[in-house]
């Protein structure tokens, strides 16, 4: 298996956790990354030492507590593909985050370097855009969780849903260089959950001089790493594909550049005058 997939557990460990990408294990700087699956009544409780942390609700509901907050029951859908916007706790560096399952609850836990200078607060669906992108079999659906209009010191989380027989990421953008206002050099993460699971989603990570060029076949329930490249996906007809990306860089500023041999699937095609609109 690629060196780019990371595999979660079949069983949760003693403390929920079903998969984890940190910093060390990916060989970067930035985006650490963990899914944790809790019982009912579970209770899970960390420490932000130096990072800020977006934890995502992305099934179930639960109670959250930070050092100076406190709600008392988070989340709303029971699974991603509900399609609904999720809940979202956004949690300084130098704070904890206490999350008390209410009901069985998956949580997916992004982190990048924090600096202290935003406080904890809750990200209600009401306050997460959303978005359909592209246009016929490139079309899909985009909950932006934690945009660079939002307060935070490094992450960019966001979450995108990809019909069968859809492409996303497309065409094939890439942000691993630090030359703004052209490009910025972002780390990213995405997470997949497949419908249904036994399914699976199809990405290429490469560069434009193909030393790095891989081919993956993702399940459900696996992350892939994205160090640099392009990085489109596809979902196999009949399976629909959900991701939740994670970026962060030394700039939090989303500046991508499109592969040049396919940027002009940008632009829809033109209407053939047979039809009864082009009049």
């Amino acid at each position: 298996m690629s060196d780019l997939i990371v595999s979660g557990h079949p069983t949760p460990d003693p403390q929920g956790q079903v998969l984890s990408i940190t910093p060390e294990s990916a060989g970067w700087t930035y985006v650490g990354f963990s899914v944790y699956s809790l019982k009912e009544g579970q209770t899970l409780r960390q420490v932000t030492g130096n990072n800020e942390v977006c934890v995502v609700f992305l099934g179930g509901h639960g109670k959250v507590a930070t050092a100076k907050k406190m709600w008392q029951r988070v989340g709303h859908r029971l699974h991603v593909f509900e399609k609904t916007p999720p809940f979202a706790v956004y949690v300084p560096n130098e704070d904890f985050f206490e999350i008390t399952a209410l009901t069985p609850l998956d949580i997916a836990i992004c982190q990048a370097p924090g600096f202290g200078t935003h406080e904890a607060r809750l990200i209600s669906p009401a306050h997460i855009g959303v978005e359909t992108r592209g246009y016929g079999n490139l079309e899909r659906q985009i909950h932006h969780i934690l945009p660079e209009s939002e307060a935070a010191d490094s992450l960019l989380v966001v979450e995108v849903f990809t019909p069968g027989g859809h492409w996303s990421s497309y065409p094939p953008h890439k942000h691993d260089e630090d030359n703004l206002p052209h490009e910025s050099f972002l780390e990213e993460t995405y997470y997949y959950k497949v419908e249904p699971a036994q399914g699976f989603a199809m990405q290429r990570v490469y560069t434009d001089d193909e030393s790095l060029n891989e081919l993956l076949v993702v399940k459900d329930g696996e992350a892939v790493l994205v160090p640099k490249g392009y990085h489109p996906v596809c979902a196999p007809p009949g399976y629909e594909v959900y991701y939740l990306n994670v970026m962060a860089g030394p700039h939090r500023t989303w500046k991508f550049r499109n592969d040049p041999a396919h940027a002009w699937v940008m632009a829809p095609p033109s209407k053939s005058c047979d039809e009864k609109d082009c009049q």
